[in-house]
């Protein structure tokens, strides 16, 4: 009887501790309500006293949308509160026809960052490069503007002019003016280089963008006798784009295995996004070209071509985007892009701050040709020399047929020809070991 008492007491005390511990719960979670409330009213007066005692008279809706501007962008640089105008120009962006100067950028330690200037735009004229750091715009300061501030001051119509303040490096602060246009991307070029090698340039993943790199191969395939030696993909200074275009662009070259996971908070809400059979280029060498403009969507391409070894992956470092933004519309009043996810390669890498380090790194250089003619002595210049029965298959200006003026594009770009050699080298190897 006494051994019942006591369990039945130790049973009660500890329901009595429970009870209280979930009382002490949410007793906690109401003061911290209590507090929601009270800052909530706090922010009811500031913005009543701003209206009434501001120096100019400013209206609701530009306090409020600042407010909520400045509580998405404190969170991370690509977090924001887009507008009705400001989310007419994401959409157009995406489908690939926008007007403005051609960059793409972020915002760091308070001023503009570069992140990459979009081929044949204003900006990719006059020379501006990923890692610039714009710091003002038409001599007003960028300091203490939003991101989307910034980007709204330099679109504008058509034709007019907008001069920007650029800091590079450790050099003096310079002036650029850039003249505004309709940027219309051409997300995908293409050309034979060294006559048999296929080379993509992907300078955005808008729509489309996966059709259109089959539609190239396919071209340029017909075009060479024996069907091109390999891929060189080019991602250079390319910022991103969509999600779902980077998953197509990697299916295209994989057979199988996991292209990209993303991965939010909830651990239930990670999400996988794998290839499916077939690889349109059957297999031949790749090398993809990235750089620190190579960013978010390039980044998943080359994270996922590296780890199931499809592809060399050559240049230097990426720009370290491996964050996920969901953009979700308010009615009339624009939308919000907030991030809310980490993109991870296949390996399990995550991308973000660390960027893709290339399996061989290849800076920008200036290639230098030396003539050498006169200073060496060939078999051909030897007396009685045999002549070679082919000859004939020599062009009047003694060039090799079939060598055209795209090849000369190669002495100007460095890394793509490092790129092209490395394709040309692996198809000999490939063939070799059939």
């Amino acid at each position: 009887m006494l051994k019942k008492l006591l369990i039945i007491v130790l049973i009660a005390g500890i329901s009595m501790t429970s009870a209280g511990c979930v009382t002490a719960a949410d007793k906690k979670q109401e003061e911290e309500k209590v507090d929601t409330y009270e800052m909530l009213n706090l922010f009811g007066e500031i913005m009543e006293r701003t209206k009434v005692s501001y120096v100019e008279e400013v209206s609701d809706q530009k306090l409020i949308e600042a407010a909520i501007n400045g509580m998405l962008s404190s969170l991370d640089p690509h977090s924001s509160f887009l507008d009705a105008k400001s989310f007419q120009y994401l959409n157009e962006q995406t489908q690939g026809k926008f007007g403005g100067l051609g960059l793409e950028v972020t915002m760091e330690n308070g001023v503009v960052k570069v992140v990459s200037p979009i081929d044949d735009t204003p900006a990719y004229r006059a020379g501006l490069k990923p890692g610039d750091y714009i710091i003002s715009l038409d001599g007003t300061t960028v300091v203490g503007m939003s991101l989307t501030e910034a980007v709204d001051k330099m679109r504008g119509k058509v034709g007019t002019k907008i001069k920007l303040t650029i800091r590079r490096g450790t050099e003096k602060p310079f002036d650029v003016t850039l003249k505004r246009e309709e940027i219309k991307i051409q997300s995908v070029k293409s050309e034979l280089k060294a006559k048999d090698v296929a080379y993509i340039r992907i300078s955005s993943f808008s729509e489309e963008v996966d059709k259109n790199i089959e539609d190239a191969l396919e071209k340029m395939q017909k075009e060479t006798k024996n069907g091109v030696k390999g891929l060189v993909i080019d991602v250079r200074n390319n910022p991103g784009g969509l999600l779902d275009q980077a998953v197509a662009v990697s299916d295209l070259f994989l057979d199988s295995g996991e292209i990209v996971s993303t991965r939010s908070r909830n651990e239930e809400e990670t999400l996988k996004y794998s290839a499916t059979k077939g690889d349109i280029a059957e297999g031949l060498p790749i090398v993809v070209l990235i750089n620190d403009g190579s960013a978010s969507a390039s980044e998943i391409v080359a994270g996922a071509l590296q780890d199931h070894r499809r592809a060399v992956i050559m240049g230097q470092k990426s720009f370290g985007k491996g964050s996920v933004q969901s953009v979700v519309p308010f009615s009339k009043y624009g939308a919000v892009r907030l991030t809310t996810a980490r993109y991870y390669t296949p390996s399990g890498r995550s991308i973000q701050a660390k960027g893709i380090e290339p399996d061989i790194e290849v800076l920008p250089a200036k290639l230098e040709v030396y003539n050498l003619e006169g200073l060496t002595i060939s078999e051909a210049e030897l007396k009685n020399a045999l002549s070679n029965d082919e000859d004939g298959k020599k062009s009047a200006d003694g060039k090799d047929k079939g060598k055209t003026d795209k090849d000369d594009d190669l002495q100007k770009d460095y890394q793509l020809l490092r790129a092209v050699d490395t394709v040309k080298a692996l198809s000999i190897y490939n063939n070799k070991e059939e």
